[in-house]
């Protein structure tokens, strides 16, 4: 037999003390180093601890099977990349070997097994897992290249998009030609936003990363912000949408952002593939213990051998290569996603090519129907003077910010570092702070903290606008002692209710 050295460490795990010395011996003259664990229990455990490249795996254990430890290993994440080569004398069926791979295993192999054979087939699969860790590596890498991506596209966006506000408020009265040119700048910008989103948003799903903050959450709430979302496509391409909302409060127990994510990807979707001038409804209705949401309109329609593939991920049913607004194809595999996550289901219909389609979502509704929005127990009322605080080293996306904000009634201070924003804050006492992250001097994160320890800023609202926007990003914001997460660009008049109702 060849030998070869390697700093590959297998777990030999079988309770026959003969059978594991045999085996042990077989890899060790093959020059891999070995541990050994005569039971399940002590198997799951040394995995655990010492983080073994493969688990060389007998089924018949004394406390438990080698299929359920292989289930383990695979459930738990820290051990999940472990190798799994199970064996077997007793379990040497076609179905025994069927089972192990469906339970996790890498490969099944019937003993006896000749030592050649044996230190074939670890190699084999050492090297399988050897690409495996590279495509790992590769994803990790490319999570890092989006978030950093998607930061450096949503800088620029912010600004670009709060100016065109300022335009509209400074000078609401402009000839035809120049209030076009506004509207199709926030258009494009808005299209922007959409794609980067939901670029971030399906690399977080398949990856099983996305978590909803779930709460009750009233039907119209979420419905009325996908609509507001959706407003500039509609007007755009002159569409009369219908409404139809069931006349009592209907709740649900979910993301309210993430809902609004889904119906306004409906509504997008059948405004994009309807031509000009048609017509879209929008119907809610009470049925099985939960709320059915149907989008229907008169658009292009689905052929039949489409329907089945519409929620795949790319599919672009009725893409032409000339319609560069189709799309990416994501934004119904997010929204059957999401829907999922919230315990629904979303299906399709469509008489066929030309007849409109239809598509219906439904959600489980919340038993109890007592509660109360923050938002029905608030009036809006306007806290017009309040002191404002923006912290952004991007001076162009300060400053415009800082105008709106001026120009809502507000006293406003601007900063351009952390530093700076800290001393202000001493004298300035800010009711209110939009706080950057990517600071020159220092994390907004250390700028938060310090605030949160002055005098008088116990209680002010901190709001960091950042062009990061994962989980692990908010759950960062929040332990600094955020209020609240926004990922750039957000429209305005998002944080100007934020303002008035913080």
């Amino acid at each position: 037999m060849t030998t070869t050295s390697t700093d590959s460490l297998i777990l030999n795990v079988d309770d026959s003390e003969g059978a594991r010395y045999a085996k042990t011996r077989t890899l060790t003259r093959a020059g891999f180093r070995v541990i050994e664990a005569a039971s399940g229990g002590e198997a799951l455990e040394r995995a655990e601890n010492e983080l073994p490249d493969l688990v060389l795996l007998d089924v018949k254990l004394p406390d438990i099977n080698g299929f359920e430890v292989c289930r383990r290993l695979k459930d738990n994440p820290r051990t999940q990349p472990i190798l799994v080569l199970q064996t077997s004398a007793s379990y040497i069926g076609v179905s025994d070997k069927i089972r192990a791979l469906e339970g996790g295993a890498d490969n099944y192999l019937f003993e006896p097994i000749e030592p050649e054979e044996l230190v074939a087939n670890v190699r084999a699969l050492l090297r399988l897992g050897r690409v495996e860790r590279e495509l790992r590596e590769m994803d990790r890498r490319k999570d890092i290249f989006l978030a950093t991506l998607a930061h450096e596209l949503r800088n620029p966006l912010g600004p670009i998009r709060n100016s065109v506000e300022m335009l509209q408020r400074l000078d609401p009265y402009v000839p035809e030609v120049q209030e076009n040119a506004r509207q199709t700048i926030i258009r494009q910008t808005n299209h922007l936003v959409h794609l980067v989103d939901d670029l971030l948003d399906v690399a977080r799903i398949t990856q099983g990363k996305i978590v909803l903050r779930e709460e009750p959450v009233e039907l119209k709430t979420f419905i009325d912000a996908a609509i507001e979302t959706t407003k500039p496509i509609l007007q755009s391409l002159q569409h009369v949408l219908t409404l139809e909302l069931p006349s009592n409060a209907a709740w649900i127990n979910g993301d309210s952002v993430r809902l609004a994510q889904v119906v306004g990807n409906l509504l997008h979707n059948a405004a994009k593939f309807t031509p000009a001038g048609g017509s879209l409804n929008l119907t809610a209705s009470r049925e099985n213990n939960g709320i059915r949401i149907s989008v229907t309109d008169n658009g292009i329609g689905i052929d039949a051998e489409d329907v089945s593939s519409i929620f795949e991920l790319f599919t672009q049913a009725g893409h032409a290569p000339d319609r560069v607004q189709d799309g990416l194809g994501i934004g119904l595999s997010l929204v059957k996603a999401i829907v999922e996550l919230h315990r629904g289901s979303v299906t399709v219909t469509s008489p066929g090519q030309g007849l409109g389609s239809t598509f219906n979502l439904w959600l489980p509704l919340l038993a109890d129907t007592s509660y109360e929005t923050g938002a029905a127990a608030m009036n809006e009322s306007k806290n017009a003077g309040r002191r404002v605080l923006i912290v952004d080293d991007n001076r162009d996306a300060a400053d415009i910010l800082g105008a709106l904000v001026e120009h809502e009634g507000h006293t406003v201070q601007i900063r351009y570092n952390g530093t700076d924003a800290i001393a202000c804050a001493r004298t300035f006492l800010p009711e209110a702070v939009f706080l950057d992250i990517g600071l020159p001097d220092m994390p907004g994160y250390d700028v938060a903290v310090a605030l949160r320890q002055l005098p008088g800023m116990e209680n002010a609202t901190l709001i960091a606008l950042t062009g990061y926007g994962q989980d692990k990003d908010r759950l960062l914001t929040s332990e600094a002692g955020f209020n609240r997460h926004v990922v750039k660009p957000i429209d305005f008049s998002t944080l100007s209710k934020m303002l008035n109702g913080a």
